[in-house]
Protein backbone atom coordinates (compact mmCIF):
# COMPACT_ATOMS: atom_id res chain seq x y z
CA UNK A 1 0.00 0.00 0.00
CA UNK A 2 1.11 3.54 -0.85
CA UNK A 3 0.03 5.82 1.99
CA UNK A 4 -0.07 9.61 2.37
CA UNK A 5 -0.37 11.07 5.87
CA UNK A 6 -1.56 14.68 6.23
CA UNK A 7 -0.59 16.14 9.61
CA UNK A 8 -2.23 19.08 11.38
CA UNK A 9 -1.69 20.25 14.95
CA UNK A 10 -4.90 21.21 16.68
CA UNK A 11 -6.26 17.65 16.91
CA UNK A 12 -3.23 16.21 18.67
CA UNK A 13 -3.77 14.77 22.16
CA UNK A 14 -2.70 17.23 24.85
CA UNK A 15 -3.05 20.26 22.57
CA UNK A 16 -5.70 22.73 23.75
CA UNK A 17 -4.08 26.14 23.28
CA UNK A 18 -2.83 28.38 20.49
CA UNK A 19 0.32 28.68 22.61
CA UNK A 20 1.16 25.10 21.62
CA UNK A 21 0.65 25.41 17.87
CA UNK A 22 1.80 28.90 16.87
CA UNK A 23 5.48 29.60 16.31
CA UNK A 24 7.12 31.84 18.88
CA UNK A 25 4.51 31.20 21.56
CA UNK A 26 5.50 29.99 25.01
CA UNK A 27 4.53 26.32 24.57
CA UNK A 28 5.21 25.82 20.86
CA UNK A 29 8.15 23.48 21.48
CA UNK A 30 5.87 21.28 23.59
CA UNK A 31 3.32 21.20 20.79
CA UNK A 32 5.97 20.24 18.24
CA UNK A 33 7.04 17.27 20.34
CA UNK A 34 3.45 16.06 20.74
CA UNK A 35 2.79 16.36 16.99
CA UNK A 36 6.00 14.55 16.13
CA UNK A 37 5.26 11.64 18.45
CA UNK A 38 1.75 11.11 17.03
CA UNK A 39 3.27 11.07 13.55
CA UNK A 40 5.81 8.50 14.69
CA UNK A 41 3.01 6.32 16.05
CA UNK A 42 1.18 6.48 12.71
CA UNK A 43 4.33 5.61 10.78
CA UNK A 44 5.08 2.66 13.09
CA UNK A 45 1.56 1.37 12.56
CA UNK A 46 1.82 1.67 8.79
CA UNK A 47 5.22 -0.06 8.71
CA UNK A 48 4.10 -2.90 10.95
CA UNK A 49 1.17 -3.58 8.63
CA UNK A 50 3.41 -3.73 5.58
CA UNK A 51 2.84 -0.37 3.86
CA UNK A 52 5.14 -0.18 0.86
CA UNK A 53 5.61 3.59 0.86
CA UNK A 54 4.67 6.24 3.42
CA UNK A 55 4.78 9.96 2.66
CA UNK A 56 4.07 12.32 5.57
CA UNK A 57 3.19 15.95 4.82
CA UNK A 58 3.49 18.64 7.49
CA UNK A 59 0.27 20.60 6.88
CA UNK A 60 0.18 23.02 9.83
CA UNK A 61 0.75 26.72 9.24
CA UNK A 62 2.35 27.74 12.53
CA UNK A 63 3.53 31.09 11.20
CA UNK A 64 6.73 32.44 9.70
CA UNK A 65 9.57 30.02 9.04
CA UNK A 66 7.82 27.33 11.06
CA UNK A 67 4.81 27.11 8.76
CA UNK A 68 4.68 23.55 7.43
CA UNK A 69 7.91 22.84 9.33
CA UNK A 70 6.54 21.78 12.71
CA UNK A 71 7.84 18.22 12.91
CA UNK A 72 11.17 17.78 14.69
CA UNK A 73 13.37 16.10 12.05
CA UNK A 74 15.84 14.33 14.33
CA UNK A 75 13.03 12.67 16.30
CA UNK A 76 11.13 11.28 13.33
CA UNK A 77 10.53 7.57 12.83
CA UNK A 78 12.63 6.00 10.05
CA UNK A 79 10.86 4.22 7.23
CA UNK A 80 8.85 7.13 5.83
CA UNK A 81 9.53 10.23 3.76
CA UNK A 82 8.65 13.63 5.23
CA UNK A 83 7.60 16.74 3.32
CA UNK A 84 8.41 20.13 4.84
CA UNK A 85 7.78 23.69 3.75
CA UNK A 86 5.13 23.18 1.08
CA UNK A 87 2.01 25.38 1.40
CA UNK A 88 -1.13 23.62 2.59
CA UNK A 89 -3.03 21.44 0.06
CA UNK A 90 -0.52 22.12 -2.73
CA UNK A 91 1.66 19.00 -2.52
CA UNK A 92 -0.13 16.39 -4.62
CA UNK A 93 2.67 14.28 -6.14
CA UNK A 94 1.88 11.11 -4.10
CA UNK A 95 -1.77 11.45 -5.13
CA UNK A 96 -0.82 11.88 -8.77
CA UNK A 97 1.46 8.83 -8.63
CA UNK A 98 -1.29 6.48 -7.49
CA UNK A 99 -1.55 6.64 -3.72
CA UNK A 100 -3.89 4.00 -2.22
CA UNK A 101 -5.19 5.97 0.72
CA UNK A 102 -4.79 9.05 2.92
CA UNK A 103 -4.74 9.46 6.68
CA UNK A 104 -5.61 12.77 8.32
CA UNK A 105 -3.74 13.03 11.61
CA UNK A 106 -4.41 15.68 14.28
CA UNK A 107 -7.24 17.37 12.38
CA UNK A 108 -9.78 19.74 13.95
CA UNK A 109 -13.45 20.61 13.52
CA UNK A 110 -14.78 23.42 11.34
CA UNK A 111 -15.33 26.94 12.60
CA UNK A 112 -18.17 27.40 15.05
CA UNK A 113 -18.34 23.75 16.11
CA UNK A 114 -19.54 23.40 19.72
CA UNK A 115 -16.77 21.90 21.88
CA UNK A 116 -14.44 21.69 18.90
CA UNK A 117 -10.96 22.13 20.34
CA UNK A 118 -9.24 25.05 18.55
CA UNK A 119 -11.96 24.76 15.91
CA UNK A 120 -11.61 26.96 12.83
CA UNK A 121 -11.58 26.69 9.07
CA UNK A 122 -8.33 27.70 7.37
CA UNK A 123 -7.95 30.97 9.28
CA UNK A 124 -9.55 32.93 12.10
CA UNK A 125 -10.63 35.36 9.37
CA UNK A 126 -12.85 32.69 7.77
CA UNK A 127 -16.25 32.58 9.43
CA UNK A 128 -17.88 29.93 7.22
CA UNK A 129 -16.89 27.80 4.24
CA UNK A 130 -19.38 26.11 1.89
CA UNK A 131 -19.19 23.52 -0.87
CA UNK A 132 -22.33 23.58 -3.02
CA UNK A 133 -24.14 25.36 -0.20
CA UNK A 134 -23.16 22.88 2.53
CA UNK A 135 -21.14 24.22 5.48
CA UNK A 136 -17.93 22.21 5.72
CA UNK A 137 -14.39 22.46 7.05
CA UNK A 138 -10.79 21.48 6.45
CA UNK A 139 -11.61 17.77 6.44
CA UNK A 140 -13.72 18.34 3.34
CA UNK A 141 -11.13 20.58 1.69
CA UNK A 142 -8.27 18.11 2.14
CA UNK A 143 -10.48 15.15 1.26
CA UNK A 144 -11.63 17.00 -1.85
CA UNK A 145 -8.02 17.41 -2.98
CA UNK A 146 -7.39 13.71 -2.38
CA UNK A 147 -10.66 12.74 -4.02
CA UNK A 148 -9.83 14.65 -7.19
CA UNK A 149 -7.02 12.13 -7.74
CA UNK A 150 -9.22 9.18 -6.78
CA UNK A 151 -7.69 8.71 -3.33
CA UNK A 152 -9.98 7.89 -0.37
CA UNK A 153 -9.44 9.02 3.21
CA UNK A 154 -9.12 5.90 5.35
CA UNK A 155 -8.63 7.35 8.84
CA UNK A 156 -9.12 10.68 10.63
CA UNK A 157 -7.79 11.42 14.12
CA UNK A 158 -8.63 14.34 16.39
CA UNK A 159 -11.17 15.31 19.02
CA UNK A 160 -14.69 13.95 19.30
CA UNK A 161 -16.17 16.79 17.23
CA UNK A 162 -13.63 16.14 14.47
CA UNK A 163 -14.46 12.45 14.37
CA UNK A 164 -18.17 13.24 14.10
CA UNK A 165 -17.52 15.73 11.31
CA UNK A 166 -15.36 13.21 9.46
CA UNK A 167 -18.15 10.63 9.42
CA UNK A 168 -20.76 13.21 8.40
CA UNK A 169 -18.52 14.44 5.57
CA UNK A 170 -16.86 11.25 4.35
CA UNK A 171 -19.36 8.57 5.39
CA UNK A 172 -19.81 6.26 8.33
CA UNK A 173 -17.29 3.79 6.90
CA UNK A 174 -14.30 6.05 7.49
CA UNK A 175 -12.22 5.00 10.49
CA UNK A 176 -11.77 7.59 13.24
CA UNK A 177 -9.67 7.81 16.39
CA UNK A 178 -10.78 10.18 19.13
CA UNK A 179 -7.83 11.30 21.27
CA UNK A 180 -9.69 13.96 23.26
CA UNK A 181 -13.15 15.35 23.96
CA UNK A 182 -13.63 19.09 23.94
CA UNK A 183 -15.03 20.74 27.04
CA UNK A 184 -14.89 24.07 25.25
CA UNK A 185 -12.82 25.55 22.46
CA UNK A 186 -9.72 25.77 24.66
CA UNK A 187 -10.14 22.83 27.00
CA UNK A 188 -10.45 19.08 26.63
CA UNK A 189 -10.44 15.74 28.35
CA UNK A 190 -7.45 14.04 26.70
CA UNK A 191 -5.94 10.61 26.48
CA UNK A 192 -2.44 10.52 27.92
CA UNK A 193 -0.18 11.13 24.91
CA UNK A 194 1.45 7.70 25.16
CA UNK A 195 -1.98 6.06 25.16
CA UNK A 196 -3.02 8.14 22.15
CA UNK A 197 0.13 6.98 20.35
CA UNK A 198 -0.73 3.34 21.01
CA UNK A 199 -4.32 3.75 19.82
CA UNK A 200 -3.21 5.56 16.67
CA UNK A 201 -0.53 2.99 15.90
CA UNK A 202 -3.08 0.16 16.12
CA UNK A 203 -5.67 2.04 14.07
CA UNK A 204 -3.24 2.84 11.26
CA UNK A 205 -2.09 -0.77 11.14
CA UNK A 206 -5.71 -1.87 10.93
CA UNK A 207 -6.63 0.38 7.98
CA UNK A 208 -3.48 -0.62 6.11
CA UNK A 209 -4.22 -4.33 6.56
CA UNK A 210 -7.96 -4.01 5.95
CA UNK A 211 -8.81 -0.66 4.32
CA UNK A 212 -12.35 0.49 5.07
CA UNK A 213 -14.70 0.56 2.11
CA UNK A 214 -14.76 4.31 1.63
CA UNK A 215 -15.13 6.17 -1.63
CA UNK A 216 -13.01 9.18 -2.58
CA UNK A 217 -14.72 12.41 -1.53
CA UNK A 218 -16.08 14.04 -4.68
CA UNK A 219 -18.55 16.98 -4.47
CA UNK A 220 -21.10 17.23 -7.25
CA UNK A 221 -20.00 19.01 -10.42
CA UNK A 222 -19.85 21.79 -11.42
CA UNK A 223 -18.78 22.86 -7.94
CA UNK A 224 -19.35 26.13 -6.14
CA UNK A 225 -17.29 27.07 -3.10
CA UNK A 226 -18.03 30.09 -0.94
CA UNK A 227 -16.17 31.78 1.91
CA UNK A 228 -17.81 34.12 4.38
CA UNK A 229 -15.22 36.21 6.22
CA UNK A 230 -15.45 37.71 9.68
CA UNK A 231 -14.95 41.28 8.43
CA UNK A 232 -14.96 43.00 5.00
CA UNK A 233 -11.22 43.82 4.84
CA UNK A 234 -10.32 40.14 4.36
CA UNK A 235 -12.18 39.98 1.04
CA UNK A 236 -9.54 41.95 -0.86
CA UNK A 237 -6.98 39.17 -0.37
CA UNK A 238 -9.07 36.83 -2.53
CA UNK A 239 -10.30 39.13 -5.28
CA UNK A 240 -8.46 37.79 -8.30
CA UNK A 241 -9.51 36.27 -11.63
CA UNK A 242 -12.30 33.73 -11.26
CA UNK A 243 -13.42 34.89 -7.81
CA UNK A 244 -16.73 36.73 -7.47
CA UNK A 245 -17.61 39.02 -4.58
CA UNK A 246 -21.09 38.13 -3.33
CA UNK A 247 -21.40 40.80 -0.65
CA UNK A 248 -19.11 42.85 1.57
CA UNK A 249 -17.90 39.76 3.50
CA UNK A 250 -18.33 36.89 1.02
CA UNK A 251 -16.60 35.53 -2.09
CA UNK A 252 -17.54 32.65 -4.37
CA UNK A 253 -15.99 30.47 -7.08
CA UNK A 254 -17.70 28.09 -9.50
CA UNK A 255 -15.68 25.69 -11.64
CA UNK A 256 -15.97 22.31 -13.36
CA UNK A 257 -15.01 20.42 -10.18
CA UNK A 258 -13.98 21.00 -6.58
CA UNK A 259 -10.24 20.92 -7.20
CA UNK A 260 -10.45 23.47 -9.99
CA UNK A 261 -12.57 25.77 -7.83
CA UNK A 262 -10.21 25.38 -4.87
CA UNK A 263 -7.12 26.16 -6.94
CA UNK A 264 -8.77 29.34 -8.20
CA UNK A 265 -9.57 30.49 -4.68
CA UNK A 266 -6.45 29.23 -2.89
CA UNK A 267 -3.55 30.68 -4.86
CA UNK A 268 -0.51 29.43 -2.99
Amino acid sequence: MQLMIWVDAEGISGVTSWEQVLAGRSRYDEGRRLITQEVNAAVRGAKSAGADKIVVVDCHGAGGEHSFRNLIPELLEPGAEYVFGVPWTTYTLPLEQGCDGAIFLGFHAKSGTPNGVLSHTVSESWLNFYINGEPLGEIAICAGVCGHFGVPVLLVTGDAATCEEAKMTLGEEVKTVCVKEGIGRFSARCLAPQEAWSVIERAVAEVVRQPPKVSPFSPSEPTTIRVEFTTPEHVRNYLHEGVCQVDERTVEVTAENFYAAWRILWRR
